[in-house]
């Protein structure tokens, strides 16, 4: 079974989407997986036929960053970072496949970080880098510790989990950190919330160099087909970047609230949140009047058009990553809440599962 509970059934995630996202998701053979930190889920959308939307979605405690690098999938956490695998072609296993997926996902380890606040999550050769929001820098993870620094923007004066400028947004190029967004420039605790629509900046690594600034909210930097990429959220614009003139230009105008975004084909597929009448710090943002559900916008970047959206009507509020699982239509996790990855096991010649007299004499 799919690791759910009761407070959270698949009934309450409904959803009102463009028909043509189902034939778009099916014909790329791809499936979009999104974070939803508020609701406390990872949920995967896809389209087994073409015609209609499949959501799974997986438990985990204040999800944010996801990363995929080949079979390997990363998870940032409230506390802790979660490494799965799809290794091992679990899904022609007719054990616990009932539901036909096409691919299974599983739990090998977790990461204890404690409270960093984890954002962005890229794969580099050989390990994770992430967003450390709550020090202001750049890390890595190592066994001995709960993150190692590697690169801080130059106006931060000391690692401390103060959130001085909310460092947020990582783009990668040739597998090492190359851009980051960030709220602000400034070096108090929590000192980005007092302009959040003008404060905003893009940096390159490891320089430093602020490329633009001055942007409200931006999030997830992107390469992509060698161009850079990157949200002004607060404003709902996609900008197109040049680092040599430290210029962008506008794209599209989404005027809602953008954050997570991956690509496929000329296609970007971008999250959209909520904003609530009781925010204080997004209260005053341009876009709150149109940012009355979170989903996800599929957008033609080749053609600068809207393709239409995935509106979640109840219990979704606010997306913050936005990724792409390629060769599926539906698929598992077999996540550290589920019992089965107590019952697999996989290897590189075989998937194994252990029955029920098995366990109890292991035990």
């Amino acid at each position: 079974m799919i690791e759910m509970d009761e407070n959270l059934e698949y009934s309450k995630l409904q959803i009102e989407f463009t028909p043509s996202i189902a034939e778009i998701l099916f014909d790329l053979d791809i499936t979009i997986l999104i974070s939803t930190y508020q609701a406390g889920r990872v949920i995967a959308l896809g389209s087994q036929d073409g015609a209609k939307l499949t959501q799974i979605p997986f438990v985990y405690k204040k999800p944010m960053g996801i990363a995929i690098q080949d079979e390997k999938l990363a998870i940032a956490t409230l506390d802790e970072v979660h490494f799965l695998s799809s290794k091992g072609d679990i899904h022609k296993s007719k054990k616990s496949n009932e539901q036909n997926f096409d691919r299974f996902y599983v739990h090998r380890s977790t990461y204890n970080t404690n409270r960093l606040d984890i954002h962005d999550i890229e794969f580099g050769k050989g390990s994770l880098w992430g967003i450390n929001t709550a020090f202001s820098c750049l890390c890595k993870f190592d066994i001995n510790y709960s993150f190692v620094p590697k690169w801080k923007p130059n106006y931060i004066t000391e690692l401390v989990p103060e959130d001085r400028c909310h460092l947020n947004g990582l783009a990668m190029v040739d597998d090492v950190p190359k851009y980051v967004t960030a709220l602000s420039q400034t070096n108090v605790k929590e000192g980005w919330r007092e302009d959040i629509m003008g404060s905003g900046v893009l940096m390159e690594v490891p320089s430093g160099d602020v490329l633009l600034e001055n942007l409200a909210m931006p999030h997830s930097p992107r390469m992509i087909e060698d161009e850079l990429y990157v949200l002004e959220s607060g404003a709902g614009r996609l900008l197109k970047v040049n680092p040599d003139t430290k210029t962008a230009e506008l794209i599209y105008d989404f005027n809602r609230f953008i954050r997570g975004m991956a690509y496929k084909d000329g296609l970007l597929f971008i999250g959209a949140s909520k904003i609530r009448e009781t925010s204080k710090t997004f209260n005053g943002l341009a876009v709150k009047e149109n940012s009355k559900h979170a989903g996800v916008i599929v957008f033609d970047l080749r053609s600068r058009t809207l393709l239409g959206s995935i509106d979640y009507l109840t219990t979704v509020d606010e997306i913050f990553d936005v990724q792409l699982l390629e060769g599926c239509h539906k698929p598992a996790l077999i996540n550290h809440k589920d019992d089965r990855i107590k019952e697999v096991i996989t290897t590189p010649f075989g998937v194994f599962w252990l029955n029920k007299k098995t366990k109890e004499e292991a035990e």
